[in-house]
């Protein structure tokens, strides 16, 4: 790598070289029917080359051939670029990265983790034929080792372990269907995975129950997310806004997005994180050698920051956060979340919920969609009256405009929560990247929900 980029720097601005080596393992169960188990193992890398504003981008299998590539690259770029990009400084940096597991995957047989899915989908078909009709349960886990060089000096090996079970549980009756997940992760630790039995049996208890809930009337109520619908709100209606190759490109949104400006009142604060030991958004370091660190969006209501790549930091003059990542080898990295969290407050639940006379307590997520304009579906909710959780109700989508709603954030709890979960983001075809979402409960006033007529 080293070889290849000092015979070929002096013909472009910037050259990296990343090479990337893992095994990946994954087992599908679809109710009775075992669709997947297996194990594949990949080896590839890419070049990278900026020459008068342009990048020349290459991704290759054989690294024999690293000098005909990075020769290519460079032609790429001569072919796009227009203007002098200057990327944003940051020291160089020689580290070997080791992967430190709790509990690794890697010593646990295929045998044993296709069994451990077995069992639990046991408990959901022997809960209750009638109602419960589909299960589909969900394990993957990759190890990755990951070089980076670049013609700046920079040289990182670093190891890498990514790991999550999804266990969906589908209950239907007189075409009422109702969802239910279990879903762990982490970047460290396969015990995430183990001793789900009970949170299994109650969400097909849940799932069974909530067949028999009313739909939502849509309108406008207080909103409380429990922690997984505030992470999830999070990372899908503020994080995305947050990257900032999203935006620099267009001057009403950077107008929108500028810094100081006030979002929300002194008890929210966000902010990114690739620091949390364990959290499948952790790393040292990104996908262009910058170490990670803990990114303040919002601090106190104002906009402190974005999440940016060497390229984004330098156009719009702020510092690099260690926020450019690719899912893989085959993809140049782009501006992406790590740990998204709302950070946690001063609240209890009791606090937040007694003077709310109607209102929505939204638990756990189906999914969500970002931007400015936001959508929230939580897996189920409860009425809440004159200050007491009441009748459980279903179908509930929360929705509205990004910039309103965070001002409508009045109350943060102080049970502040990390939430690994399988699957992860997806942007620009790069999916599904290992995120995470992270959250206290939370009081939103004046929410729009949709529900039924």
């Amino acid at each position: 790598m080293t070889e290849t980029i000092n015979k070929f720097k002096h013909l472009c601005d910037y050259m990296e070289i990343r090479i990337e080596d893992y095994e990946t393992t994954k087992i599908a169960i679809n109710t009775d029917e075992t669709e997947r188990v297996g194990t594949s193992f990949e080896f590839g890398g890419n070049i990278r080359a900026l020459v008068n504003g342009g990048w020349g981008f290459i991704s290759f299998n054989n690294i024999n051939l690293l000098s005909a590539f990075a020769a290519k690259a460079i032609e790429h770029a001569k072919h796009v670029g227009r203007s002098k990009i200057i990327l944003s400084p940051v020291p160089f940096i020689v580290d070997r990265v080791k992967a430190e597991p709790v509990s690794d995957p890697g010593h646990i047989t295929l045998k044993e983790k296709k069994k451990l899915l077995d069992d639990y989908n046991k408990i959901i078909l022997n809960y209750d034929r009638e109602k419960i009709k589909n299960s589909f349960l969900g394990y993957y886990d990759q190890f990755k080792k990951k070089y980076f060089c670049n013609s700046e000096g920079t040289f990182i090996e670093q190891e890498l372990l990514d790991l999550y079970i999804t266990v969906k549980i589908i209950a239907a009756k007189d075409g009422i269907t109702q969802p239910a997940v279990v879903t762990d992760g982490s970047s460290n630790n396969f015990d995430v995975c183990r001793n789900l039995e009970e949170k299994i049996e109650k969400s097909c208890e849940t799932a069974v129950k909530f067949l028999e809930a009313p739909k939502i009337k849509s309108g406008v109520y207080t909103v409380i997310c429990d922690p997984t619908v505030t992470g999830i709100f999070a990372h899908e209606a503020f994080g995305h806004t947050c990257e900032a190759d999203h935006f620099y490109k267009s001057e009403s949104l950077k107008k929108e997005m500028r810094l100081g400006r006030v979002f929300g009142s002194k008890v929210l604060s966000i902010y990114d994180s690739g620091l949390d030991i364990g959290s499948r958004g952790c790393m040292k370091y990104d996908d262009e050698g910058v170490k990670t660190e803990k990114t303040y969006l919002i601090k106190e209501g104002v906009l402190t920051g974005r999440l940016h790549s060497r390229e984004t930091a330098s156009i719009l003059g702020e510092k690099p956060t260690g926020s450019a990542r690719s899912i893989n080898y085959r993809f140049p990295p782009i501006c992406r979340m790590r740990n998204t969290c709302i950070e946690g407050g001063t609240s209890i639940f009791d606090d937040m919920i007694k003077d709310i006379d109607i209102g929505i307590y939204a638990i756990d997520v189906l999914y969500g969609m970002g931007g400015e304009m936001f959508t929230v579906a939580p897996a189920y909710s409860y009425m809440i009256r004159n200050g007491h959780i009441a009748e459980a109700v279903r179908d509930v989508k929360i929705t509205g405009n990004l910039f309103e709603t965070l001002k409508n954030i009045d109350m943060t709890g102080n049970d502040f929560k990390i939430n690994d979960a399988g699957g992860g983001c997806g942007r620009g075809e790069q999916w599904p990247l290992a995120t995470t979402e992270s959250g206290p409960h939370m009081r939103i006033q004046n929410v729009s929900v949709g529900g039924e007529s």
